[in-house]
C-alpha cells in the first residue's frame, strides 16, 4: 500500500511537471513567433476611405469593422486593401458607387469592436457592414464565450441602425508557418472552433457568415510568398483581393443584389438557397 502511494505521489508529481513544462513551451514558442513575425508592417493600415466609381450614383454605404485583416493591414497601397477591394467589386456587380468607411482598428479584438461602432455618427447608417474579427482573440486567449457576447452585441447594434452585416469568420491560424509546433496546431484547433461558433452565432442573429478557412484558406496555403505580406502573418495585397472576391456574394446577398450563396458562405434562417 506505502509503495502504491509513492508510485501515485511520483506519477502525480511527473505528470504536473509535464503540464508546467507545456505551459513553458508553448510561452517560450510565443515568443519565438512574436519575434519572427515583429511589425514589419507597423500598426497602421492604409487609408482607403472614399467613394468609389462615383460617376455611378446612388452610393452604397458599405462599412468594415474588425482587426487588422478588416483594416488591411500588409496591403502596400490603399487600393490594396480588403475594403478597397470589396468596395470596386460591389460597385462593379451592383453599378452603383460605394462609399467605403473604415472603422477596423489594428490588433482589435472582437470586444473592441462595439467601440468602432460607437464612434460613428449617430446618425449614420451603412448599407451593409463586414465585420471580420477573431484572430486576436485566439492568440490573447479570449474565451470562446466572452468573444461570442460582444460580436453578438456588434451585430445586434448595427441591425439596430438598419445595416446588414456578413461576419468573416476567425482565420485558420494554422496557416502561420513563423508560428512552430506543437503552438500552431494549437491555434489551428483554437481558431477553427471560434470560427465555427462565430459561423452559428450569426446565422442566430440574422448575419450572413463566411467561412474564411473554407473559402480562401487553400490559397494562403497552397500559394504562401504570393499570398502573406512581408511579414507572414497579414495578407498582401493579392491575398486581400482572394478575400474579396471570396467574400462578395455574401456581401451581395446581404444587400439582396443576389438569391444564392456558394460554397463556404451561410445564409441567415428563412433565405432561400
Amino acid at each position: 500500500m506505502g509503495r502504491t502511494r509513492v508510485f501515485l505521489a511520483v506519477l502525480g508529481s511527473a505528470a504536473v511537471g509535464f503540464v508546467v513544462g507545456s505551459r513553458e513551451l508553448l510561452r517560450h514558442q510565443a515568443r519565438v513567433a512574436r519575434t519572427a513575425i515583429g511589425k514589419p508592417l507597423g500598426e497602421e493600415a492604409p487609408y482607403a476611405d472614399q467613394v468609389f466609381k462615383p460617376s455611378y450614383g446612388q452610393p452604397v454605404e458599405l462599412l468594415l469593422l474588425g482587426d487588422s485583416i478588416a483594416a488591411g493591414l500588409g496591403a502596400e497601397t490603399p487600393k490594396g486593401t480588403l475594403g478597397a477591394r470589396l468596395a470596386k467589386g460591389l460597385a462593379k456587380a451592383s453599378l452603383r458607387s460605394v462609399r467605403l468607411t473604415t472603422g477596423a482598428v489594428v490588433g482589435a479584438e472582437s470586444s473592441m469592436v462595439a467601440d468602432q461602432i460607437a464612434v460613428l455618427p449617430p446618425d449614420y447608417r451603412a448599407d451593409v457592414a463586414v465585420i471580420v474579427v477573431g484572430g486576436n482573440d485566439v492568440t490573447h486567449r479570449v474565451p470562446v464565450a466572452e468573444s461570442l457576447q460582444h460580436l453578438r452585441e456588434a451585430i445586434t447594434a448595427l441591425q439596430k441602425r438598419g445595416t446588414a452585416v456578413v461576419v468573416g469568420t476567425c482565420p485558420d491560424l494554422g496557416m502561420l508557418r513563423p508560428v512552430p509546433q506543437p503552438l500552431r496546431s494549437l491555434g489551428a484547433r483554437a481558431s477553427r472552433q471560434l470560427a465555427a461558433a462565430q459561423r452559428e452565432l450569426a446565422l442566430d442573429c440574422g448575419a450572413y457568415a463566411v467561412s474564411l478557412a473554407d473559402v480562401v484558406g487553400p490559397f494562403f496555403i497552397t500559394n504562401p510568398d504570393e499570398m502573406f505580406s512581408l511579414d507572414r502573418f497579414h495578407p498582401s495585397a493579392l491575398g486581400y483581393k482572394r478575400t474579396a472576391k471570396a467574400m462578395l456574394p455574401s456581401v451581395l446577398a446581404a444587400l439582396g443584389l443576389r438569391d444564392a450563396v456558394p460554397f463556404g458562405h451561410h445564409a441567415p434562417v428563412g433565405f432561400l438557397r
